[in-house]
């Protein structure tokens, strides 16, 4: 990605740890030397003052305080010279008192430069000097003391550059260590964070071709999380709406149409109930006035009548249901409530169904092991569309009696097919099989009930969802399919 919050982060993170580091050096190049020429004058004055009260007590003289007197001088890199009235020396810790004496002589008796001192008190003043034998450069403290000593305290500054640039070495070599630490550990972080961003932005691509099945499962409890979750009840909230929407758009659809077709459907209802029922009815009151007057006597024939008898009427009652059905589909006074589903479960379910009367047949059902393959459709109607495929395909299966069942992607559409080894349809017979009451083989269709209404049925539901169905002929047998809009366009 052209501008990754990754590789943003490794890089502000990366120039926020040079930055700091370089201002560090920059800091410590400019100001650690005032810093530590300030610190070296705070020590002088505890010097003095450690001396000075040592000297007012009597102590200055004495074994113990030598001992205190080396630690301060060792602590600080002092050197002390205290001398008394008679300019005796009286404490000493350098190896040229007297050069020191005298320094501190002039320094009395001669005077300095007042405006170059570093602090003027009235008990000690205190200023940078260069020696001009080793032209080192001391800070220099003298005074006079409470019992009226003179003492005289010097530091060389040499050790205060030496530090600087000691210390500006080693913070750079540390620096080099923690650019290349910050490095890792930028890249490290950076993956650590962008990674449930890249996850959300996942789902959010997955959400935008209507996949609703990504679910964000992250258990932390920071920002990124909330705006996981926030996104999980984003897509159900969306699901649910895209849902609605597509219902209410399909029976909008259906709504433009129903106006104009519904007498017409009215009476061609009419007239084709009034054709279907004549001959069922004949077979009935033929019989039933056989029976009345006693043609033929025996139990035997009988019972034959009125086997005749109900079987006509359960045809009737069927063609009845089924004529009501689509009825009520053609004049869509029923809602088709458009879900997302699993059509793979579907039909391996109504497969599984029929397995005893495949048995009783003979025949072998063909399917491939389809995954999990969702749709937008009516799943209680898609289910009767399936059925009424199956059962055609059941009671028309010769030959080899193989029934080939396929769901395939074809053009960003999910193609349900049903296949069956057999007679293939007449060619002038394919335009009217959606007909009502249409029958190619009227004897065979009688043989097993069929009242011709099926396909009409199939019909009616398919165009109530706005859907494309169809038959296939082939030298072995006849495919019949229908299609519905995948819910996952891209992972099918």
């Amino acid at each position: 990605m052209k501008y990754s919050m990754k590789r943003q982060f490794a890089f502000l993170f990366i120039i926020l740890i040079t930055g700091t580091i370089l201002l560090c050096l920059l800091l410590n190049s400019t100001l650690l030397g005032t810093y530590y020429l300030n610190k070296k004058q705070n020590a002088l004055v505890s010097a003095y003052h450690s001396i000075n009260e040592a000297s007012s007590a009597g102590d200055i003289a004495t074994e113990e305080y030598d001992i205190e007197l080396k630690k301060i001088c060792e602590k600080y890199d002092i050197q002390v010279l205290v001398a008394d009235g008679k300019s005796e020396i009286v404490k000493y810790s350098m190896n040229d008192p007297q050069v020191v004496l005298r320094q501190l002589f002039d320094n009395i008796f001669l005077g300095v430069d007042e405006e170059r001192l570093l602090q003027n008190t009235a008990s000690y003043k205190m200023r940078l000097v260069r020696d001009n034998k080793t032209q080192t450069e001391y800070i220099e403290m003298w005074g006079m003391l409470d019992n009226a000593y003179l003492f005289i305290l010097r530091s060389a500054m040499e050790g205060i550059r030496e530090s600087v640039s000691i210390s500006n070495h080693f913070l750079a070599y540390v620096g080099v260590c923690a650019i290349l630490v910050s490095v890792l550990l930028a890249v490290w972080l950076s993956n650590r964070v962008t990674k449930p961003i890249l996850k959300l932005a996942e789902i959010s691509e997955r959400m935008k071709h209507l996949d609703f099945e990504a679910k964000y499962t992250g258990e932390d409890k920071t920002e990124i999380a909330i705006l996981g979750n926030n996104i999980n009840e984003l897509s159900e909230a969306l699901e649910e709406t895209i849902s609605e929407l597509k219902t209410a758009n399909n029976e909008l659809l259906k709504d433009i149409e129903r106006k104009d077709r519904v007498d017409e459907r009215r009476r061609e209802f009419l007239s084709n109930v009034s054709h279907e029922l004549k001959t069922p009815l004949a077979l009935i009151q033929g019989y039933a006035e056989g029976l009345k007057e006693g043609i033929n006597d025996d139990a035997e024939s009988r019972e034959f009548y009125c086997d005749v008898i109900m079987d006509e009427a359960a045809k009737m009652n069927a063609m009845v249901k089924n004529l009501l059905t689509l009825n009520q589909l053609e004049a869509g006074n029923e809602i088709v409530s458009m879900e997302r589903f699993d059509v793979t479960t579907l039909v391996m379910n109504h497969i599984a169904a029929s397995d005893i009367l495949l048995k009783q047949k003979e025949i072998s059902v063909r399917m491939e092991d389809y995954g999990p393959i969702y749709v937008w459709g009516d799943e209680f109607r898609t289910e009767e569309v399936f059925m009424n495929y199956f059962s055609n395909a059941i009671n028309h299966a010769q030959g080899e009696k193989i029934i080939d069942v396929k769901i395939l992607e074809i053009q960003d559409r999910v193609r349900v097919s049903v296949f069956n080894t057999g007679t293939p349809i007449p060619q002038e017979s394919v335009a009217h099989l959606w007909e009502k009451f249409y029958k190619v083989d009227k004897a065979r269709t009688r043989e097993y009930g069929g009242s011709g209404i099926g396909l009409s049925i199939v019909k009616a539901i398919m165009e109530s969802m706005n859907q494309k169905y169809g038959v296939i002929n082939y030298d072995n047998g006849v495919e019949f399919w229908f299609e519905l809009d995948p819910a996952q366009p891209h992972e099918i």
